[in-house]
């Protein structure tokens, strides 16, 4: 039941982020909830392989290259999902960002 609360809150996270964030493009409350349960896949799948094998760049960046590795999954959920649009690297940077605080929040706040 956790894990459902934490998709609808992410989405709708990620709704509001996208009216403020110019560079990124939802169709609506229900393309956010489907980005929320993508996301949380390809961070479950995908990330960790891209950590594991970008470790020397992560090591030498001192892990700002996880910034990059957060961007690439986002670029990946916008390939996957029709009702989500990312116009800018910096957009998809930002969002990245604002996202990462938002779902420790919510991690945070759920405990």
């Amino acid at each position: 039941m956790g894990f459902i609360i934490k998709i609808i809150l992410t989405g709708i996270a990620a709704f509001f982020l996208a009216q403020f964030i110019p560079d990124i493009y939802l169709d609506g409350i229900g393309s956010a909830i489907i980005l929320a349960l993508v996301l949380a896949l390809l961070n479950a799948i995908v990330r960790p392989i891209l950590v594991f094998l970008t470790i020397p760049i992560t090591f030498m960046t001192l892990g700002l290259f996880l910034l990059v590795i957060n961007v690439i999954i986002l670029y990946l959920a916008d390939y996957l999902i029709d009702g989500f649009e990312l116009r800018s690297i910096l957009g998809a940077l930002l969002f990245s960002l604002a996202m990462s605080v938002i779902t420790t929040i919510i991690d945070f706040v759920r405990k």
